[in-house]
């Protein structure tokens, strides 16, 4: 497992930028704007677990089988903001929180779990129940509980012990009704008038360490984040950065990059078996290898970003990456180390930059053959957030699709393709990009043919010429809008939802910021979290201020 720089340099980076450009203030010099409105924000599948394993432990099986995440706008972490749980969904929740229950106050777990020692393991203890409860409830809920939540809890456990003869059967019951309530499948952020401008409001101080932590965590805040929240010192400029550094400087951290980047670059499609190949035309895929190349990515990313704390734009042309012998297989490459290792791309070889990995040009090809034009829709999209409209129901995709006619390249069946008038504009816009791919078949191996013909991979990205995927690498790396698409799709993740048209004047100051600090990732989550699109709101969401 790879960690930011244990020591390093982000306290003292993170201090020195909250000087420079805030002082005491939380703006950390971000032009005064009016954050958009909040909802509730259900845990996604990551985040429910990785809350589970925080406060309970890392032994436990959580379920797999609860509600599914929906992708909103691009992201998991938007959708998670306009989804609710369904009566199936709740049956699912209450399954596994019964599982999970069980295992946590279960012989194995429970001395970890729970820190007292009941009266009587035959019965109920109102006074060791009501520790626990408060305790793990804390950390569940992201603040403490109010009297009556922990009150009518003791109730549960204390009848069910009593019914059943067992103190820690009761306390399972309990802690499933903690597992089910809307408090903890569901982020709830507070909102309140900001003390120091009546007009405006401002997120609780609980909030803002729920919104810091699962940013930077993917998990619930820890003890002492709740403690500094609840105290009221969070919401000033000095101690949110202190905390913002501690986090980061934490091996948590990892996880918290990991899953945004899984979410962006849609991994839960390698995740859930949906990336497929033709077992004839490609027997080297596996479920296995697609998981191998997900990871090598994340391994790429979590080095580059934060162990070495690179330029992100770099990430497009650096030759370096990790490596299993099965990948060093696919990429035929000489690679005789163990499970994983580094690994350096030949200076004169064919690949740079993520997106020449087997996991990037499988997700993005169908399961028999390349596709240029999902590859180009990929690039514009996801990371020049630029839009494509879906294509016309009446498109005619036979001649894409014969690779087996007379036109043996893709480029030259788009080609024919595009002389749809219908196809060409966005065609033109996908296309030229994708193309640069076409050495990689669909799963990424390399090939200099296809079908027999020569391939050309060269191309053009918004006036950069390119001859191949190395050069289509470095045009993507100079482009001007790499940058304020990562800010972009950053910040629909922390505050899970589109920015309003006011915070545009913000997201161009993070912009600048980001490419003042040579676009080091630190940098980017300092200034956002410091802003006041982070840290205030408009108010609810339309519908569910109706809905009260």
């Amino acid at each position: 497992m790879m960690h930011y720089k244990r020591g390093s340099s982000i306290a003292a980076l993170l201090a020195v930028v909250a000087v420079a450009c805030g002082g005491s203030d939380t703006s950390g010099g971000a032009p005064a704007t009016e954050g958009g409105p909040v909802a509730l924000r259900r845990l996604t599948s990551q985040q429910y677990t990785q809350s589970i394993h925080d406060v309970l432990g890392n032994d436990i099986v959580v379920p797999s089988r609860i509600e599914p995440d929906a992708r909103l706008e691009g992201l998991l972490g938007v959708g998670a903001s306009f989804v609710s749980v369904t009566p199936s969904g709740f049956e699912k929740y209450e399954a596994a929180a019964t599982a999970i229950a069980e295992q946590a106050l279960g012989s194995e777990l429970r001395g970890s779990n729970l820190s007292c020692e009941p009266s009587s393991a035959g019965g109920a203890d109102d006074s060791c129940a009501r520790e626990f409860i408060a305790t793990i409830g804390r950390r569940l809920f992201r603040r403490t509980l109010a009297e009556d939540e922990i009150a009518i809890r003791v109730a549960i456990a204390e009848s069910s012990a009593t019914e059943l003869g067992d103190f820690y059967a009761g306390l399972e019951m309990a802690l499933t009704s903690l597992l089910v309530s809307p408090n903890f499948l569901f982020r709830v952020e507070e909102i309140e008038p900001d003390p120091a401008d009546g007009s405006r409001l401002r997120l609780t101080s609980t909030s803002v360490a729920t919104r810091l932590s699962y940013l930077i965590w993917n998990s619930t805040p820890d003890d002492e984040l709740l403690d500094v929240a609840e105290s009221g010192d969070l919401l000033s400029a000095g101690t949110l950065t202190a905390q913002a550094a501690r986090l980061l400087d934490s091996p948590k951290a990892e996880a918290g990059i990991r899953a945004f980047f899984s979410d962006l670059l849609t991994f839960r499609r390698i995740d859930e078996g949906l990336v497929r190949k033709s077992p004839t035309q490609f027997p080297a895929f596996t479920l296995t290898l697609a998981g191998d190349a997900k990871e090598q990515t994340l391994r790429t990313i979590v080095d580059h970003l934060v162990t070495n704390e690179l330029d992100l734009r770099e990430l497009y042309t650096t030759r370096r990456t990790f490596l299993t012998p099965s990948l060093g297989s696919v990429y035929a490459v000489p690679f005789g180390g163990g499970a994983w290792g580094p690994y350096e791309f030949a200076e004169d070889g064919p690949r740079a930059g993520l997106l020449s990995h087997v996991s990037l040009m499988s997700i993005t090809a169908h399961p028999g053959r390349s596709s240029a034009t999902l590859r180009g829709k990929f690039v514009r999209e996801v990371l020049l957030c630029q839009d494509i409209p879906d294509p016309p129901a009446n498109v005619d995709f036979s001649i894409v699709e014969n690779t087996s006619g007379e036109l043996r390249t893709a480029r030259e069946r788009l080609g024919e393709h595009v002389t749809n008038d219908a196809c060409a504009g966005c065609h033109t816009l996908m296309d030229p990009i994708g193309l640069a791919f076409e050495n990689f078949d669909a799963i990424g191996a390399y090939r200099t043919q296809e079908n027999g013909a020569d391939i050309d991979a060269s191309g053009n990205l918004d006036g950069q010429r390119y001859d191949d995927a190395i050069g289509m690498g470095q045009a993507l790396r100079d482009h001007e809008s790499l940058g304020p698409c990562m800010t972009r799709n950053l910040y629909r993740y922390a505050v899970g939802r589109n920015p309003v048209p006011g915070e545009q004047v913000l997201l161009t100051f993070l912009d600048e910021r980001f490419a003042d600090s040579g676009y080091r990732w630190v940098s980017l989550i300092d200034a956002l979290v410091l802003s006041d699109g982070f840290l205030t709101a408009s108010g609810q969401r339309e519908a569910e201020e109706a809905a009260q």
